[in-house]
Parts: structure tokens; sequence; C-alpha cells
């Protein structure tokens, strides 16, 4: 026999849905901030600001001086590319910081 609509289960398991989706297409800890967990939350959004906003800077101090050295014509892509890879290897890191920051997000916000 299932339990009739409005138990608190089916409340639970509808907060945690929205948690989950708010956690994965708005703002990693924001699902955590619906539930309640505002401590939780609020390092979450922290750190994956911080990370955002490295990766950022990083990319953009590396790529200065090489757009700045392709002045004469339209920029090679590829080349700037392989640049950015040899030049600023922490943003990868920190990209990687910020994807394991997401799905630790989706993942605590739809637990119970």
């Amino acid at each position: 026999m299932t339990p009739p609509p409005g138990t608190q289960k089916d409340q639970f398991v509808r907060i945690n849905l929205k948690a989950a989706l708010l956690s994965a297409f708005i703002l990693p800890g924001l699902g955590q901030l619906y539930k309640g967990d505002k401590l939780k939350g609020a390092i979450l959004i922290a750190l994956v600001n911080v990370f955002l906003l490295a990766t950022l800077f990083l990319l953009l101090r590396a790529e200065g001086p090489i757009l700045a050295s392709q002045i004469g014509g339209p920029p090679d892509a590829a080349a700037v590319l392989a640049e950015l890879k040899s030049r600023s290897p922490a943003a990868r890191w920190l990209l990687s910081a910020f994807f394991g920051l997401w799905i630790f997000g989706v993942v605590d916000a739809a637990r119970q």
C-alpha cells in the first residue's frame, strides 16, 4: 500500500529533488541553502566562486601575452589553446576542483 500524498516522506522527496536541481543547474550550494544547511551551502557557494574566479584570473593572465604577440592578424585558435595549456596548468586543477564541488553539491543536496 502506498502512503497518501502529502506525507512527510513525500515532502522530503520533493524537497531533496528541488535542492538537487538547484545545485545542479543554478549554483552549487543553493540546494543546501534550500534544505536549511546554511553553513554548508555558504561554504560551497564561496568555494565555487573562489575556484571559478581564480581560474578566470589565471587564464586571462596567460592569454594577455599570447594575444599581444598576434596583433598583426587573427589569432590561430589551436595555437592559443596549446599556449594556454602550457602557461596555466593550475587552471585545470582549479576547474577540476570546481566540478568536484559541483558533483558533491548535487549528490549532497539529493540526500536526506
